[in-house]
C-alpha cells in the first residue's frame, strides 16, 4: 500500500490513463511496453485476476476441469487485500519490483509531474534502493493477522534463550532450565514473578507479533543506573506499537537467569 502511495504521487494523466480506475494498472501495462521485466509481471498478474475470476464462476470454487492438474491450479487462493495490491505485490514477489521501480525513476519525466515523489532526484532513487531488501526475500510464507497464534509462547521464547546460555553456567548443566528467569537471592516470590513477567514481556516484545514491531536492536549497549556504580550492558531496542514508540534496555544478566548477588 505505501509503494502504491509513492508511485501514485503527482502521476500524469496520461500514464495513468484516463478512463482507467486502477491507476498502478495503467501504470505498468504503459511500463511494460518499453520495459521487458514490468512486461512479464503485467503477463502474470493477467493470468492471476483470470484465475480469481474463473474462482468465482466456479461452484464452491472449483477449478475448470481442464486445469485439473497444471500448475495454474497450484496457485493459491488471493485474499481481497492481495487482490487489491495484486500489481505491486506479484512483482514483490517475483523479485523485480525494486528493477521496475527504478526503470520509473529513470524515465520518470514520461510519467510524473516534476514535483512528484519519483521525480525527485534525491527521493528516488532511495526509494528504489530500500526495495532492494525486500525483494531478496523468498515469499513462500506469507503470515497474516489469523496465523499469530502458531508463534512461540514467550515463556518458550525465555527457555530457549536459557538453554543456549547454560553451558557457561556452574549450576546443573544437564537438568533443564525451568521457565521464567528467577533472581537467585530473593525474599519472596513476588519478586521473582515480577523478574519472570518481566523477562517474559520482553522477549514477547522483541518477537514478531501483531502487537508491536522491534525496529532497531543493539546489543552491549553500557547503561550507569548510579553514579557509584559501574556500567551494566544490556540490550537496547526501539518498538512500535499501534499508537507509541517505546525504547527498552534490559540487563545482560537479567535475560541470561544469573543475576547472583546483584540488586
Amino acid at each position: 500500500g505505501v509503494v502504491e502511495a509513492c508511485l501514485l504521487h503527482m502521476l500524469k494523466r496520461r500514464a495513468a490513463g484516463f478512463l482507467r480506475t486502477d491507476k498502478v494498472a495503467a501504470l505498468f501495462t504503459k511500463v511494460g511496453k518499453t520495459y521487458t521485466i514490468a512486461g512479464d509481471i503485467c503477463k502474470k498478474v493477467q493470468e492471476l485476476q483470470q484465475q480469481v475470476e474463473s474462482r468465482k464462476n466456479q461452484p464452491n470454487g472449483q477449478e475448470p476441469l481442464k486445469r485439473q492438474g497444471s500448475t495454474t491450479s497450484k496457485t493459491p487462493v488471493l485474499t481481497p487485500q492481495a487482490i487489491k495490491h495484486i500489481w505491486v505485490r506479484t512483482a514483490l514477489i517475483e523479485k523485480v519490483l525494486d528493477k521496475i521501480v527504478q526503470y520509473i525513476v529513470d524515465n520518470c519525466s514520461k510519467y510524473y509531474e516534476k514535483e512528484a515523489l519519483l521525480a525527485d532526484p534525491v527521493c528516488g532513487p532511495i526509494l528504489a534502493s530500500l526495495l532492494v531488501g525486500p525483494c531478496a526475500l523468498e515469499y513462500t510464507k506469507l503470515k497474516t493477522a489469523d496465523h499469530y497464534w502458531t508463534d512461540p509462547s514467550a515463556d518458550e521464547l525465555v527457555q530457549r534463550h536459557r538453554i543456549h546460555g547454560v553451558h557457561g553456567r556452574q549450576d546443573s548443566p544437564s537438568k533443564r532450565p525451568a521457565l521464567g528467569v528467577r533472581k537467585r537471592h530473593s525474599s519472596g516470590s513476588t519478586s521473582e514473578d515480577r523478574f519472570a513477567a518481566s523477562a517474559r514481556e520482553y522477549v514477547e516484545s522483541l518477537h514478531q507479533n501483531s502487537r508491536t514491531h522491534l525496529l532497531y536492536g543493539k546489543n552491549n549497549v553500557l547503561v550507569q543506573p548510579k553514579d557509584d556504580l559501574e556500567a551494566i550492558p544490556g540490550y537496547l531496542s526501539l518498538h512500535q506499537s499501534a499508537d507509541s514508540l517505546t525504547l527498552k534496555w534490559t540487563p545482560n544478566q537479567l535475560m541470561n537467569g544469573t543475576l547472583g548477588d546483584s540488586e
